[in-house]
């Protein structure tokens, strides 16, 4: 729960891009002697922090939908501002705000830091005094510093237009270099093991790691840790390869690089992982993609299409709103979010402290896919927290030596909590805590004992009314979700047979089928995941799940086999069959 991981191996362009777009609308404020009006150009400059794994184009789509996301944030905020004082209707309408917020970013995937920028801005401009007709101005400075952050985030496309696919393409050669040294020799995973998904759910979609083997597999623990994450990997290449656009040289010699790490995972045994490592060496920078040699037929053939493969992605993509549409796995999650943060809100201005949002965003900030995940969220931001306001206390003099030296400070801290919290998420906290108390500074210099007990009575409250919203709002219909999860993948599983089956199947059929396939198992392993962490439901069909998960998986490696033309795809389908 508290055990540092590995920073991510992209972890300074985020802390860079946030630093470089809060400085510049920061400055410019402080040479105008406006630091009153930090808070809305703050809304614009943290959108730098997303869409940062993303392909340049799109990236560029994402952001601006990131941007639009925020202005759409803070209006509401300004507004209901403007128009009511009352503390309660401003936690009531906080509380809605923060569960549209995580719902609409989970349904659309947007990915890190989420909601909870989201959260943090507009439960802060609730709860700041304007009028009316200040909104537009308001609005106009988010605006702008969003524009800013967008810059920000699309610069590194003059220097290295093709860094984020070289990047991806790079994790997936390292990590299927380590499942081939895991597997060992002789240890091959055959039609019988697990599957290669690697490209077939789409961009979006997460991996199929291929977990088990079944009953009486050898494989041991490390080994299965490495194919899943060989499998991630492979598969977010794939993601990112698949949306850049119109296919470049580049790009397709890429995709080649992507196609070698799919056959070492499929045989572990006859790959080499030095030579794995040494195409991974050879894509940082901005020299020429690596070729491999001796690059077989079937291989190259894969190139074919892919622009087709991303059109049947798109297609079969669901759209938002049914992921929204009663019975959504989303909605219970949404739920919790609106009570705990509305709960947590509440019992701060009870206890008469001035800054009930710092109570909302502590709840709002907790929920994961489980009671089990928000949990371990909850201990995470507490200790974070609490050590963060220690941090405070002894940053708060430099501080306090003038505006430009509060600049300075945030904007470390901001660089500080980016840096960190890849490890974890209470390491991260340790550099938000103090960044988010010294935000509060520029409209004047506050005595700093008052901001830490507030700070620490909330975090405490926000943690233990967000937890206790999670445990009493139950997630009953997961098991409903893991059956229909199982019987999508069946369909898909058949339907896939069927084609295999066929006399001359086409690679293009072949293609979509896997996708199908690859898209049933990616939901039936989230509902199952996420079933796995909930309480007080009935016994999930563990043994259902393994089964069809087997079968799944036996499936793709026969698609994968036959879309490369070694012809043993019909009869590996029919030979492990459950």
């Amino acid at each position: 729960m508290l055990r540092l991981a590995k920073p991510s191996d992209i972890w300074f362009k985020p802390a860079s891009s946030v630093v470089v777009a809060t400085a510049i609308p920061n400055l410019t404020l402080l040479a105008l002697g406006r630091l009153d009006l930090v808070m809305y150009t703050m809304a614009g400059s943290f959108c730098a922090l997303y869409a940062h794994n993303l392909p340049y184009a799109a990236r560029a789509r994402a952001l601006a939908g990131v941007v639009a996301g925020m202005l759409a944030s803070v209006g509401i905020a300004m507004v209901t501002a403007s128009l009511t004082s009352s503390p309660a209707v401003l936690v009531a309408v906080g509380a809605l705000l923060a569960a549209a917020q995580k719902t609409l970013c989970d349904a659309t995937r947007t990915g890190p830091p989420g909601h909870l920028i989201f959260t943090f801005i507009s439960s802060a401009t609730l709860f700041a005094p304007q009028h009316l007709g200040q909104v537009p101005g308001h609005l106009a400075l988010t605006l702008a510093a969003g524009a800013v952050a967008w810059l920000v985030g699309m610069a590194p496309a003059l220097l290295r237009p093709h860094g984020p696919e070289r990047r991806a393409t790079a994790r997936a050669l390292h990590a299927a270099a380590a499942y081939a040294e895991a597997a060992g020799p002789g240890r091959s995973a055959g039609p019988g093991r697990s599957a290669v998904p690697g490209r077939s759910a789409g961009p979006g979609r997460s991996a199929v790691p291929g977990r088990s083997a079944g009953p009486g597999s050898s494989a041991g623990p490390a080994r299965e840790r490495a194919r899943a994450a060989a499998a991630a990997a492979i598969h977010a290449a794939w993601q990112s390869l698949l949306v850049t656009g119109a296919p470049t040289r580049p790009r397709r010699a890429l995709e080649l690089l992507v196609i070698q790490a799919e056959e070492a995972l499929a045989a572990p045994s006859a790959a080499d992982p030095a030579r794995l490592r040494s195409w991974a060496t050879g894509l940082r920078g901005t020299g020429a993609v690596p070729h491999p040699d001796h690059v077989q037929p079937e291989a190259e053939a894969e190139l074919h299409g892919p622009e087709a493969e991303l059109a049947a992605a798109e297609s079969a993509k669901s759209p938002l709103w049914r992921r929204l549409a009663p019975g959504s796995p989303l909605l219970p999650i949404a739920l919790r979010t609106a009570i705990g943060c509305a709960l947590a809100g509440y019992a701060s201005l009870a206890l008469g402290i001035g800054r009930p949002y710092w109570a909302l965003v502590t709840a709002a900030s907790l929920y994961q896919a489980n009671v089990t995940l928000t949990w371990n969220r909850g201990v995470q931001r507490v200790v974070g927290n609490l050590i963060g306001v220690l941090a405070f206390a002894a940053i708060v003099p430099v501080a306090h030596l003038g505006h430009a030296a509060l600049i300075v400070c945030c904007l470390a801290l901001a660089f500080g909590a980016e840096a960190l919290i890849t490890r974890n998420y209470w390491l991260g906290s340790v550099c938000v805590t103090p960044m988010a108390l010294l935000v509060t500074e520029f409209v004047r210099f506050q005595e700093p004992g008052g901001l830490i007990l507030d700070r620490i009575v909330d975090t405490l409250v926000g943690a233990l009314l967000g937890v206790v919203a999670a445990i009493v709002v139950t997630n009953r219909r997961a098991a409903d979700h893991i059956e229909l999860a199982i019987d999508a993948t069946d369909r898909a599983r058949a339907h896939a047979e069927r084609t295999l089956a066929a006399p001359s199947p086409t690679p293009g059929a072949l293609r979509q089928d896997r996708r199908r396939l690859t898209a049933a198992l990616v939901e039936l392993r989230m509902a199952d995941d996420a079933a796995a962490g909930e309480w007080w439901q009935r016994a999930l069909p563990r043994q259902r799940v393994l089964v069809a998960e087997q079968a799944g998986h036996r499936t793709l490696a026969a698609a994968s086999s036959a879309v490369r033309g070694t012809g043993s795809g019909a009869e590996s389908v029919g030979a492990g069959r459950p």
